[in-house]
């Protein structure tokens, strides 16, 4: 029987674009954690110890044992009966390589610190990280003034002036689950962390000119990539999701100009 706390999905929401296909399906199955299960078997998805993910009860963690840590020694991925775990799951079977490769920040930031044997606080690799993973959205463009606005908080310029510019000449792909947790009664000031993807890095051009890579397998393979050489919350920019173009109605010039929501920057 298909359990209560996914009745409230509306798959429709341009958000959960990524995600719809597998989720949709999964939300049906008569046992959704087994077609997780099935799901992550069938893409080989392994973690850094070359371990394979799987989806397991709660009840499996050990007590006093890092949630990151389990999922690093035993590629168990801990998954509670609720919207949250659900999305993160489906987040695991879209974008494997990046959660791969946080898990393996954290796992590393944890190890580090037995070592030291230190009780220092989580450090700022583990805090990015964590954002990352609940709260960060892929913006993937080659428009490069576009990207230094945003930063700006150039709102109106971005999404109003110059919004048919935006359009064609940006994605952008929802992966923190807490933040697919929050859209499920959407406000206005939620806002994500978007950490851009620029189509002039390093290795761009061979992957994107892959015809049997399709544009979201790229971004994970790239992003990961990134994400190897470190992160930091300074690497991230705010981004109010109800402003993307297309994502919510009536986005007029007064909408943006909210400043509760679009806020200008510090100091400007």
């Amino acid at each position: 029987m298909k359990p209560s706390f996914l009745d409230g999905i509306i798959w429709s929401r341009p958000w959960l674009a990524n995600v719809r296909a597998a989720g949709e399906a999964i939300a049906q199955a008569p046992d959704w954690r087994l077609e997780l299960n099935r799901r992550v078997t069938e893409l080989g998805v392994r973690n850094h110890r070359n371990l394979p993910i799987q989806f397991v009860a709660q009840s499996d963690l050990p007590a006093g044992l890092a949630y990151e840590a389990f999922i690093s020694q035993t590629g168990c991925v801990p998954t509670r009966d609720n919207l949250h775990d659900f999305f993160n799951a489906l987040v695991w079977l879209t974008f494997p390589r990046i959660k791969v490769q946080l898990n393996a920040l954290q796992a590393g930031e944890i190890e580090r610190a037995a070592a030291e044997n230190t009780s220092r606080p989580r450090g700022s690799l583990r805090d990015a990280a964590t954002i990352f993973d609940e709260n960060a959205v892929l913006l993937l463009t080659a428009r490069h003034e576009l990207v230094q606005a945003l930063r700006a908080h150039q709102w109106e310029d971005v999404f109003v002036r110059r919004r048919k510019d935006f359009v064609q000449g940006c994605e952008v792909f929802l992966f923190g689950h807490a933040l697919m947790e929050k859209l499920l009664a959407p406000y206005k000031a939620i806002t994500g962390h978007a950490w851009v993807v620029t189509l002039d890095i390093p290795d761009a051009a061979p992957l994107a000119a892959d015809a049997d890579t399709d544009p979201q397998q790229w971004i994970d393979i790239t992003v990961a990539r990134q994400l190897a050489q470190g992160l930091s919350t300074a690497d991230f920019s705010p981004l109010p999701l109800l402003g993307v173009p297309g994502w919510w109605p009536d986005q007029d010039q007064e909408f943006y100009q909210d400043i509760t929501v679009f806020r200008p920057r510090r100091g400007a």
